[in-house]
């Protein structure tokens, strides 16, 4: 009898109609996530002249969101593995949207900052979202297409520094946080037409349920199913850790796999078997590598958006020792965090020219570096006019290698474990959120900007070289 895999099937259909609605609804949430991020480079200031908080809690109103985007991109992680994907699109729309309103109506700071942690760990879902499209997605353009996806990332950092550009000018920051969660509500009413991804269906044993996606996809594609039945090679449960399988066999064709006798330990503690996968022999390497290297994404990218807001007024106040004011009569603060949010789209496109020609590890490699670069200079004081160049040039290079390292991850992983593996990488990433305020806000502000650049550096040069020493390289190769 014949038979052929999902990715089998995803090649003969292509990309066509299906998956851009799957791109547009997963897109959507990336844009909701953000938005919800964009809004800490301005909701910290604001806080600080509405209820007069010390800059100590200006930056711990940052650092919450952060740790409860690390709680959540464990959690919701671990229940994609094991209840769905659909499941966590729904539950984490429900709570970002409904706490994301509430924090409008905040009466005080400590309530503000207790519906903000909950919010991020709402937003903690992001990588669900990427890896829910990814998998939806041929392997021959995966990388084009998780370059366009990530477009939906860049609309909402320019839509949110647009909307607190004419919200803050106009009316008041509770308008803004409203505004921010309609994304999220946008989700709610198309939920019911999201399928489930085929992947995780094969990966559970329900190849019947995975088939009818297939069929449902093959008929808005106008396109026709390979001949034969669907079956599945991977691991069938993420409850067994699994031996003798290498991390390149992951990533090998399964056609071309040999047939290997596998050793399955089992376990009855689904997480702790899942985190045993992810730190077996075979996994290790890559697990520790991809760990540190979303730690200093997230801490770079953050950062370089809390420099943007904080750099220039900094200076100012550092070196003429006057009080520093929140407001500037001429907006400087929206109009930089605009300029340097539209650096993403380059940084997009670059990242799209460089990772189907130079491979996965090559492309994260040079943009760690040159974001690395672009950020030296600013050890010294700079005119408002070369920090914003020299930032827009950091914050395209951090873009785009962020982007490839989201694409990278899911490739690296098994289904069966992938949304826990990038889950736990991107809940370690969030570390690097919560630290990043402490220097990008607490040490500017103490003017030691020298010491917090050094520390950009030191992070970004590190992450490019644990970059070189990942194992594979996924380009062109089939996700298990």
């Amino acid at each position: 009898m014949e038979t052929y895999t999902t990715d089998n099937a995803l090649t003969a259909m292509g990309f066509g109609k299906f998956q851009a609605l799957v791109l547009a609804y997963a897109g959507t949430g990336w844009v909701a996530e953000a938005m919800e991020v964009m809004l800490l480079s301005f909701l910290g200031p604001v806080m600080r002249e509405e209820w007069n908080v010390s800059p100590q809690d200006e930056s711990l109103l940052s650092s919450v969101v952060f740790a409860g985007m690390l709680i959540g991109a464990f959690t919701w992680g671990f229940i994609s593995d094991r209840y769905g994907r659909r499941t966590v699109l729904l539950l984490s729309t429900l709570l970002t949207s409904g706490l994301g309103f509430l924090s409008a109506l905040s009466p005080n700071y400590l309530c503000l900052l207790v519906l903000r942690f909950f919010v991020g760990i709402g937003v903690g879902s992001g990588h669900v979202f990427s890896s829910w499209f990814l998998e939806f997605v041929p392997a021959g353009n995966r990388g084009t297409w998780m370059v366009i996806f990530s477009f939906f990332w860049t609309i909402g950092t320019v839509l949110e520094a647009s909307l607190a550009w004419v919200v803050l000018s106009a009316l008041s920051w509770r308008w803004l946080l409203a505004l921010s969660a309609l994304p999220c509500f946008l989700l709610l009413p198309f939920f019911r037409i999201t399928p489930e991804s085929p992947r995780y269906l094969c990966a559970q044993n329900r190849m019947s349920d995975a088939t009818a996606v297939l069929e449902r996809m093959a008929n808005a594609n106008q396109a026709a199913l390979p001949l034969g039945v669907l079956t599945y090679h991977g691991e069938p449960k993420t409850d067994c850790v699994t031996h003798n399988i290498s991390e390149d066999e992951h990533l090998i064709p399964i056609r071309e796999k040999k047939h290997t006798v596998v050793n399955a330990i089992c376990s009855n503690t689904g997480a702790i078997a899942t985190l045993r996968t992810l730190l077996s022999h075979n996994l290790l390497r890559s697990t520790l590598l991809l760990w540190f290297v979303y730690y200093a994404s997230s801490f770079a990218y953050y950062g370089i958006a809390l420099l943007t807001s904080q750099l220039s007024d900094v200076n100012r106040s550092c070196s003429s020792d006057l009080i520093f004011e929140m407001h500037q009569k001429d907006g400087n603060l929206y109009k930089d965090t605009f300029i340097t949010s539209l650096a993403e789209i380059p940084g997009l496109i670059l990242s799209a020219l460089l990772v189907d020609w130079f491979g996965r590890k090559a492309t994260m490699c040079c943009l760690m570096f040159a974001c690395c670069a672009f950020l030296g200079p600013l050890v010294l004081h700079q005119n408002e006019l070369f920090t914003t160049t020299l930032l827009f040039g950091a914050r395209a290079c951090g873009t785009g290698g962020t982007t490839v390292l989201c694409l990278y991850a899911p490739e690296v992983y098994p289904t069966s474990v992938r949304s826990t593996g990038v889950g736990i990488a991107t809940a370690i990433g969030k570390i690097g959120g919560v630290v990043c305020p402490l220097v990008a806000v607490g040490m500017l502000r103490s003017c030691h900007q020298m010491a917090a650049i050094l520390v950009f550096e030191l992070v970004l040069f590190l992450a490019g070289v644990a970059c070189i020493l990942f194992p594979v390289e996924t380009k062109g190769r089939e996700m298990d």
